[in-house]
C-alpha cells in the first residue's frame, strides 16, 4: 500500500493497490474459489467469502450496539486507531482470503480463514463506530499520528508490519510450501506491527468499547502467533 487509504479488491477480486476513500471494503484475490490442491479450485473461498461479508454484517451491528454517548473528535487517537486499523486489518483479509485458496498445508488454510473472518468482522466495527461518532472513514491526520511514538514508522504509506506492494506481489506469484512459508512469514510481521498498534491505543484511550475490542485484539494475534511459528517449524522454515 503506498497511499494512506486503504488498500481494497478490485471489481473482480483482485488487489488494484489504489486507496479506497470510503474505508476498507470486503474482498481480496480469487474470492469465490479455493484451492483443493496446487493450481486447483474447489466452493470453499466461496464460502469463506460469503462468511468473510456475515462477518463484516456482525461487526456492523456489534458497533451499532456499542454506547453512543462517546463523541471522539476528527483527530483523536480513537478516531484515528479505528481508521488506521481498519487499514492494517484490510491487507491482512486480502493476503488471508489468498492463503485460504492456495495454500497447500490444510492447517495454513485454516488459519488463514479464521484470520480473515475474525479481522473482516472488527473491521465492521471500527466503521460503524466511525459513523456513530459523525466521522468519516478517512481523517485529515496522517497515518500513525495518534500515536505519537509511531508517527515516524510510516514508510511509503505502509503502517508498522504491512506487506509492501512488492511482496504482495510475490506472494501472489509463489506455490507449494514455498506460498505457505511467504504467508505465514509476512502474517507474523503484520499481527507483529498489530498488536503494537492495539497496545498503543489501550495506553490512550479510556472508552470501554474502544479498550475491550483492543485488548481483543491483542490476545486473539499472540495465540496466532504461537500457531505461525509452530507452522514455520512444521514446515522446516524456522
Amino acid at each position: 500500500m503506498t497511499s494512506d487509504a486503504a488498500t481494497t479488491a478490485g471489481p473482480a477480486g483482485t488487489p488494484t493497490g489504489e486507496p479506497s476513500t470510503g474505508g476498507p471494503s470486503v474482498g481480496g484475490p480469487g474470492a469465490g474459489a479455493v484451492a483443493e490442491g496446487p493450481g486447483r479450485r474447489g466452493p470453499g473461498t466461496g464460502l469463506l467469502a460469503l462468511g468473510v461479508v456475515l462477518g463484516l454484517v456482525l461487526g456492523l451491528a456489534a458497533g451499532l450496539l456499542a454506547p453512543t454517548l462517546f463523541r471522539p473528535g476528527d483527530d483523536s487517537p480513537e478516531a484515528g486507531f479505528a481508521r488506521d486499523m481498519s487499514t492494517h486489518h484490510a491487507q491482512a483479509v486480502e493476503m488471508s482470503i489468498l492463503a485460504h485458496e492456495k495454500a497447500t498445508d490444510p492447517d495454513v488454510r485454516t488459519l488463514a480463514a479464521d484470520i480473515a473472518l475474525t479481522q473482516q468482522a472488527q473491521i465492521g466495527t471500527m466503521q460503524t463506530w466511525l459513523k456513530t461518532w459523525g466521522l468519516n472513514p478517512t481523517g485529515s491526520q496522517p497515518r500513525m499520528a495518534w500515536m505519537p511514538d509511531l508517527a515516524g514508522s510510516v514508510k511509503n504509506g505502509l503502517m508498522p508490519g504491512m506487506a509492501t506492494d512488492a511482496e504482495r506481489t510475490e506472494l501472489r506469484a509463489a506455490t507449494g510450501r514455498d506460498f505457505d512459508v511467504r504467508f505465514l512469514r509476512l502474517m507474523l510481521n503484520h499481527h507483529l506491527g498489530g498488536i503494537h498498534m492495539a497496545e498503543g491505543i489501550l495506553d490512550l484511550s479510556d472508552d470501554d468499547q474502544v479498550t475491550t475490542l483492543a485488548q481483543s485484539m491483542v490476545n486473539g494475534q499472540k495465540k496466532e502467533i504461537e500457531l505461525i511459528q509452530a507452522l514455520l517449524s512444521k514446515l522446516g522454515a524456522r
